[in-house]
């Protein structure tokens, strides 16, 4: 049995993580001790970084080898099937509510393209439409458009498009999906969805409803025109922990329909320019770096709003050095800096006043210019017809080459 988190959710916490808030107490930082304990999943620590390296052949991913994915639930059953010579295929999603993505958005699929691309192995992404459609106030029309242009970005990650299905719900869910949505359904009483989820009266039933549809991905069964025959292969999640919640749910029901219970890469959240208080906000345009921002947007935005742990004179930076524990551009050079050596260096001379505030987010702003306009790029090359290839209900026949 998953670890419940069943208290009553009127009752006051340190901190919300769910997959629509994400807050601590007083505007502090999320503690991520507190919330692997909460949730009760497991650190990842360096025999797990050690271990896919040994499995792959290939240096682990940045985001790997730095902690950025942090946690996991059964990654070692993976591990060890694969190592048995057993695949497993990939899940991870995108909730489709706005048409531009922040860099925030784009870290569990370039971490999944590693994933695919390391261990060979299928990948179904979700695009979950309905449930932006529900949560948003967004017409249908609207969210299964936002939802094309999403899958733009996404495919402009680079994902192989023979080892890969993009499916929207509003599009695909039906037959065999359908089922295994039903079957999940009855396992879950009302009383375990709000202990979950935190729904209360106000809530209309489209949202109690929509749980399943995202546990569900999880079963190989839901695609049978990829995966027929193959129902004891094992699912890996590569998601963000506020995804946690759906996925606690469906690996308690997992055994009981008779399915594996889905393993999980769980990453910290990307915070946001103004410092470390959780998620950004969609509503706050300076508080994210977009894949629409021009050089001249990411060169403002990261100099007049990223905060800093530099000090208030150059004296005082010379005297004490940077506080490398609040500032964001280390943090954030931390998630796309690639030279480990080059970090390194620039966080001891930071540390230690050598190195002054100007110089680390001047580093910090090549760093992002040169992502942004690499996908930039790669975006304006997918097509509608990429698009509609990616989303086309077909067999993958390579996708385990």
């Amino acid at each position: 049995m998953e670890k419940a988190e069943d208290q009553n959710p009127q009752q006051e916490e340190d901190q919300v993580v769910n997959p629509w808030e994400v807050s601590a107490k007083d505007g502090g930082k999320i503690d991520y001790d507190k919330l692997i304990d909460k949730f009760g999943c497991q650190r990842l620590d360096q025999s797990f970084v050690d271990r896919v390296q040994r499995l792959t052949s290939r240096p682990p991913h940045v985001f790997l080898r730095r902690g950025v994915f942090f946690a996991h639930r059964d990654f070692n059953d993976i591990l060890d099937a694969y190592e048995r010579g057993q695949k497993f295929y990939l899940y991870t999603g995108r909730g489709p509510s706005s048409e531009a993505l922040h860099l925030g958005h784009l870290i569990p699929f370039m971490f999944t393209k590693y994933l695919q691309d390391a261990f060979k192995v299928p990948l179904v992404i979700q695009l979950t439409d309905d449930e932006k459609c529900m949560w948003k106030n967004l017409s249908v029309e609207e969210s299964q458009r936002l939802a094309r242009e999403n899958a733009k970005d996404i495919i402009a990650c680079g994902f192989d498009i023979s080892k890969t299905f993009i499916f929207s719900d509003f599009d695909y869910v039906g037959g065999a999906f359908y089922k295994n949505m039903v079957k999940v359904a009855k396992c879950v009483t009302y009383n375990k969805v709000v202990g979950i989820f935190g729904f209360t009266g106000e809530d209309h039933i489209g949202k109690v409803s929509f749980p399943p549809v995202q546990a569900v991905p999880s079963f190989p069964s839901s695609f049978p025109h990829l995966f027929s025959g193959k129902d004891d292969l094992r699912c890996l999640i590569p998601c963000a922990i506020d995804q946690d919640p759906y996925f606690r749910m469906t690996r308690d029901v997992a055994p009981r329909i008779g399915y594996h219970k889905p393993a999980l890469i769980e990453s910290l959240f990307f915070p946001a320019l103004q410092g470390e208080t959780g998620k950004m906000s969609a509503s706050d345009p300076n508080s994210a770096i977009y894949v629409t921002d021009s050089a001249k947007d990411i060169k403002y935005k990261v100099n007049k709003h990223a905060f800093t742990g530099g000090q208030e004179t150059i004296e005082k930076h010379r005297q004490y050095g940077a506080n490398l524990e609040v500032d964001i551009p280390i943090k954030y050079l931390n998630f796309f800096l690639e030279d480990d050596a080059e970090l390194e260096h620039i966080k001891k001379e930071y540390g230690a006043g050598r190195m002054l505030t100007g110089e680390v987010k001047k580093r910090l702003i090549e760093v992002l210019t040169e992502i942004v306009e690499r996908h930039r790029r790669a975006r304006a090359a997918v097509t509608d017809e990429m698009v509609d290839a990616f989303m086309a209900v077909r067999p993958l026949p390579n996708m385990f080459d």
